[in-house]
């Protein structure tokens, strides 16, 4: 699968979740609400929510900032942005690896578990660097590995396709924030568990959330009932004492300046 492809597949998964995503997104409102922190004071500037989807943290953006631009792969989350969120805000339908923005003409760019759907990760970077002004911030948050690894472990005790995403490795992410243009100001781990009552209630939340599109998978379609099963009876060994459910996701979130040119 090409990588264009892969990322147009992407946008219809979360293009079909626009209208239960925020209701579901409990991982997305608690890193996002931990980048604020590392956000500006300043109301002078312009911002570029990158991956907005459904518009919740680029309205808050709104609220601080002069100029604030949205930007999504999925018209579906952009439609629902526009009908919902504050009319000041300019929305584009575009690909993050082609920011439809000149040179050095944001002050900040911000993106709340997004990039970690991008491979090659470091084009993207580099587009966000060319679109930032000397001086300017950007502050993210993504998932990388180790994230879900209950639900790949289940798998795993099953059969050898891949039914869990792979995400980057910490030690391969940070080395692409620092560069002759750029350099991480500030970075941290953190492993956020999220309690389920079943299996079943967290493949319900990946799939409203858009998040059950796996590229590298061999068979098609949904798992079979006896595979469910086998899977379900593996992650029990996670249960904890209360009868919860846990699902573990490992999230990397920093700030990098755009140096001097």
């Amino acid at each position: 699968m090409s990588e264009k492809t892969n990322r147009f597949k992407i946008a219809r998964s979360f293009g079909s979740a626009s209208s239960s995503y925020d209701t579901s997104a409990r991982l997305q409102r608690y890193c996002g609400k931990h980048l604020m922190p590392w956000l500006p004071n300043r109301n002078d500037l312009t911002a570029l929510d990158l991956g907005a989807g459904t518009g919740f943290f680029t309205e808050l953006l709104s609220s601080r900032y002069q100029q604030v631009i949205g930007l999504d792969i999925s018209k579906n989350m952009l439609q629902f942005a526009k009908d919902n969120r504050n009319s000041s805000i300019h929305w584009l339908e575009a690909d993050a690896y082609k920011i439809p923005l000149q040179d050095s003409s944001v002050d900040l760019v911000y993106s709340n578990l997004m990039i970690q759907w991008c491979d090659p990760l470091d084009l993207v970077i580099n587009e966000v660097m060319r679109v930032l002004k000397p001086g300017g911030l950007f502050v993210f948050s993504t998932l990388i590995d180790g994230t879900l690894i209950e639900l790949k472990s289940a798998w795993a005790q099953v059969d050898n396709d891949q039914h869990v995403i792979d995400f980057i490795p910490e030690s391969e992410i940070r080395p692409l924030f620092d560069g002759t243009n750029r350099k991480l100001l500030n970075a941290k781990q953190q492993d956020i568990v999220l309690e389920y009552e079943n299996v079943l209630h967290l493949a319900r939340e990946l799939k409203s959330l858009g998040a059950s599109h796996v590229p590298k998978k061999q068979g098609k379609g949904l798992a079979g009932k006896d595979q469910w099963q086998k899977m379900t009876k593996s992650y029990q060994s996670f249960l904890e004492p209360s009868g919860i459910y846990p699902a573990t996701y490992k999230a990397f979130s920093g700030v990098v300046v755009k140096l001097s040119d």
